[in-house]
């Protein structure tokens, strides 16, 4: 049991994974994926956002997020750095917006695409980062495992500047869930839970945690979570959305006709 106290999350404080469903449902040449399952995303989509809401995932992968934002009803907007997976989703979910781009650099990405998506605008964002373990990692997971330099403090700090910039593009009120595991490997225990929750309540008030039982866990993962923050509401008390990010307005948002595959019209640089 993770011992977080729950305060005012829409979400239920524990759901269920099956490691037979995880399996089956893994998108082909994906072997060694890590990707939330279908039901938990829709559980967030639903408690989290509305019908014609835009939902947000920075760190797309094999696009679970947008193509169950769609099926719900809702818009979908996502970065993906691997340019064959922006491939893959834009003929996978050509509904949803797909970008090319360092989630790093989210807030000058999306504020350059055409249409642009002014910061404040955003309804829901939802994203499961890629992991790195505290030892014994020399791959760079936001590099795409490309670069041998990992190093997990960096790691953490570079995963807040994700964070602050979540927390300008969401409306106000408006929800922030990162999809986060626990891991232990070659003897020692990675708390990614633990440690994110840190780096994302710098920027965005907690409201709970959300548990998610496997009947076995994939791979490494001994610990399993949903990171539920907010950004507070207009008018609202509480921690504010991030160092000088004062509530503002929600911006109106621009038309959101499906756009396959845009990119930035500068494009995020690709680091590998």
């Amino acid at each position: 049991m993770i011992g977080i106290t729950t305060r005012t999350s829409p979400l239920e404080s524990q759901l269920s994974a099956s490691h037979d469903a995880f399996v089956a449902g893994r998108p082909l040449d994906a072997d060694e994926d890590v990707h939330m399952l279908p039901d938990i995303v829709d559980h967030v989509i639903e408690r989290c956002s509305n019908r014609g809401d835009l939902v947000f995932d920075p760190f797309a992968g094999f696009g679970t997020t947008v193509v169950r934002a769609l099926a719900l009803g809702r818009e979908a907007l996502c970065i993906e750095l691997l340019p064959e997976r922006v491939d893959y989703l834009s003929k996978r979910v050509p509904g949803a917006r797909v970008i090319e781009g360092d989630a790093r650099e989210l807030l000058r990405i999306i504020r350059n695409i055409e249409p642009p998506q002014p910061d404040a605008s955003i309804d829901l964002i939802l994203t499961s980062p890629p992991y790195m373990t505290a030892e014994h990692h020399e791959a760079d997971p936001l590099t795409a495992y490309e670069e041998d330099n990992g190093d997990y403090a960096r790691y953490l700090e570079e995963l807040g500047l994700v964070a602050a910039q979540c927390a300008r593009a969401i409306v106000p009120g408006g929800f922030v869930v990162w999809n986060l595991a626990d891991i232990h490997h070659m003897g020692s225990t990675t708390h990614l839970i633990r440690d994110c929750t840190r780096v994302l309540a710098q920027y965005l008030t907690p409201v709970g945690l959300t548990e998610i039982v496997w009947d076995r866990y994939p791979h490494d993962l001994v610990a399993d979570a949903l990171l539920v923050f907010r950004r507070t509401p207009l008018g609202g008390t509480g921690r504010p959305a991030g160092p000088n990010f004062p509530g503002q307005r929600r911006a109106r948002r621009p038309s959101t006709s499906p756009r396959v595959n845009a990119k930035a019209s500068s494009p995020a640089p690709m680091i590998r």
